[in-house]
């Protein structure tokens, strides 16, 4: 049985490039997650981790929050009402 594919963009389009912008700061914020989780793992091999490296993580977890929140509470064109 054949499948028929659509052809796929090579490049985002105008569209795909409003969107990432416009969630850019919860992605930014989701990758600092990541970064103090990563710090976190490390530091278990050199005696575990630092009043800052909790604090760290706990401010990177809090502006996700923020980001998501923002992000929900923003009128999207495109979005059905």
């Amino acid at each position: 049985m054949r499948k028929h594919f659509t052809a796929v963009a090579a490049e985002p389009t105008a569209a795909d490039l409003a969107a990432i912008e416009s969630e850019w700061p919860l992605i930014a914020a989701e990758l600092d997650v990541l970064d103090a989780e990563i710090t976190m793992l490390y530091a278990e091999d050199h005696g575990g981790p630092t009043a800052l490296d909790w604090r760290r993580l706990r401010r990177a977890e809090a502006r996700v929050t923020r980001a998501a929140a923002d992000l929900s509470t923003r009128t999207d064109p495109h979005r059905a009402a």
